[in-house]
């Protein structure tokens, strides 16, 4: 671990190519052959070290297999794989999920590097002088407050955990594990430090803010208080602090009008005119992680997988599942981009919307495809050469209906008896991945972060990624609230849940869910609006689910509530079918070449 924090800190290439994350106030500077107790005497140096503690945040975000497969909404392969056993193993937390394993090294090594560089800003502070005290401060605090969600990652990942708060000069092997609740003491103390130094608007649009660290605050509390094990030293007064502070974020931070409007401008179908514009800058934005145009600045700084680079830009927009490659596509094109079932959501994940009512399902999928180019006499049948079809621009390739409104009959395609000249598939087809003619695919495109313009192919999405925003402040004091906080601001935790709902729904609709998402033969209804006798713990992990789809921190969500185990074995397909998570599942394995680097060598996680 300790060769992740800056040892001597040749600075330069670290701080201005690496250290270039936001893409409105960081400038670029070829410089070279200087050191850090060289560079870093003055406020320049100084403002260049506090940015280098940013762009690592775009390689945090993209170990989305830590964060989000085996939970209840997301899962790492597809459902259609032959072989139950050969599933993903972050699903079925077997024996293949051990120290051994490429994502959990990685975060390890992201977030301890984040460590050691603000570990150097703070450390070296006391040396610099600025023109502005108060700007000083605010730096210092940008550095407490992203060493503070690096531990935060770090002690909900793997429980006690290295906590080294001073910069490393020379090499040590020793590494001490510290327990959870002192880990925690320390991020506290860190957030309410910042907290009080950070400006309520930043200078430069991406730096930390007190809007951010009051909504860590609101997580933090909340995460300590649900006490996991008995271990973080929570007590019980940690749930109002939880809801004190998302009450500040809420009212800071107001809600846009649509949930359509936290993402780039685009349409479902590409023949539509559409304008890609920007976003990722709107009064719901509390934290974004930053991204630009430039592919030299805009790169990620460790190689994923081990072997390669990583694209640069944001790529959330090409990590989910779906395929645009039709007959009728114009192939491998901006179109509709490259879709990657790195992240698939679950088959149950559908059956918690209400296809009709709900705008976020209208957003996050696409359930049509049409022809891009025309198309004559395709012969879609793998039996008979005589069954063709043809299509026109703008007809119909494909189609998947919603859950709860299933094809019959007529309904259905050409293949399966129906009238329709275009592939239907009904979501029990979509899990059994039956081919039945060369116009049917698997599952519809999950297009919550698609991005037009996008060369095929390519990582170089632009589009901020928001890692807090305000709609989940709301969904945190909810949980708060039902976990003895009292009313907040607002009410009681059902007034802060259907303030999210009617964003999504509209005021007073009540939207349907599937009553047992599990069981996609079972077409039984319940609504998903809350009152304020049937607000629980599983409506606010239900509408998270909703909300953040994607949005990263599922598993940590579900771990914190005490309801991983429970609701991965429910609702996961490949855990369902041959998952073992128990209570050794909720830490990860410490990372093996972490244990080989240390000495004496730091103790594995229980289980692993």
């Amino acid at each position: 671990m300790k060769k992740y924090n800056i040892r001597n800190f040749v600075l330069v290439m670290l701080l201005i190519f690496m250290g270039t994350g936001c893409k409105d106030f960081l400038k670029e500077e070829s410089i070279s052959n200087i050191t850090t107790n060289s560079y870093v005497v003055n406020e320049a140096g100084y403002e260049d070290l506090v940015k280098s503690c940013y762009p690592l945040l775009r390689d945090f975000i993209l170990n989305y297999a830590v964060a989000q497969h085996g939970t209840d909404f997301f899962q790492g392969q597809n459902w259609t794989q032959k072989s139950i056993g050969d599933g993903p193993y972050f699903d079925q937390y077997d024996i293949r999920l051990n120290s051994s394993v490429t994502e959990v090294s990685e975060f390890w090594d992201i977030l301890y590097r984040n460590i050691g560089r603000t570990n150097a800003a703070i450390g070296r502070a006391d040396a610099i002088t600025y023109a502005v005290p108060a700007k000083k401060a605010a730096r210092v605090a940008e550095a407490k407050f992203i060493r503070a969600l690096s531990y935060f990652y770090v002690v909900q990942t793997w429980g006690d955990a290295p906590m080294p708060l001073t910069e490393t000069i020379a090499a040590d092997k020793a590494v001490v594990r510290v327990p959870s609740a002192a880990i925690y003491t320390q991020i506290l103390k860190d957030l309410t430090e910042a907290e009080s130094a950070l400006p309520v608007a930043a200078t430069d649009y991406g730096r930390v803010t007190k809007g951010a660290a009051q909504f860590l605050l609101a997580r933090v509390y909340l995460t300590r208080g649900w006490n996991f094990k008995g271990a973080l030293g929570g007590v019980a007064g940690d749930f109002k602090s939880a809801l004190d502070y998302a009450d500040k974020v809420i009212g800071a931070y107001p809600l846009v009008a649509k949930y359509s409007a936290l993402f780039p401008t685009r349409s479902n179908n590409p023949l539509t005119q559409y304008t890609g514009a920007q976003n990722d800058k709107n009064s719901e934005v509390v934290f974004p992680i930053q991204y630009n145009t430039d592919a030299l600045t805009n790169a990620m700084e460790v190689p994923y997988p081990s072997t390669a680079n990583r694209e640069p830009g944001n790529y959330y927009h090409s990590i989910f599942p779906g395929n645009g490659e039709l007959v009728g596509s114009t192939g491998r094109t901006t179109d509709y981009n490259r879709n990657q079932p790195k992240n698939v959501p679950t088959p149950s994940s559908y059956r918690f919307f209400d296809p009709q009512k709900d705008s976020r399902y209208t957003h996050d999928f696409v359930n049509t495809i049409w022809a891009l180019k025309a198309v004559s006499n395709y012969a879609y049948s793998y039996t008979d050469p005589n069954a063709k079809v043809s299509y026109a621009v703008g007809d119909t390739v494909a189609y998947w209906t919603p859950w709860n409104k299933p094809a019959t009959g007529a309904q259905k395609g050409i293949d399966e008896g129906g009238t329709k000249k275009y592939a239907v598939m009904n979501l029990d087809q979509m899990v059994s991945g039956v081919q039945i003619s060369r116009l049917t695919t698997p599952i519809p495109s999950m297009w919550k972060f698609w991005q037009p313009g996008i060369a095929y192919g390519d990582g170089y999405g632009t589009f901020d990624f928001a890692l807090f925003r305000s709609a989940e402040a709301y969904l945190l004091a909810a949980e708060a609230i039902l976990k003895g906080a009292g009313n907040g601001t607002l009410g009681g935790a059902e007034v802060y849940y259907n303030k999210v709902l009617d964003r999504a729904v509209g005021v007073g609709v009540d939207p349907l869910r599937a009553k047992y998402p599990e069981d996609l033969t079972n077409f039984e209804t319940i609504s998903y609006r809350a009152t304020a006798s049937s607000i629980s713990i599983d409506m606010v992990l239900d509408e998270s689910g909703r909300e953040l789809f994607g949005e990263f921190n599922r598993w940590y969500d579900l771990k914190r509530t005490g309801k991983l185990i429970e609701r991965a074995k429910k609702y996961n397909f490949w855990t369902k079918a041959k998952g073992v998570p128990t209570d050794n599942s909720l830490v990860r394995p410490i990372p093996q070449t972490e244990i080989d680097r240390s000495s004496p060598p730091i103790l594995q996680n229980t289980g692993y």
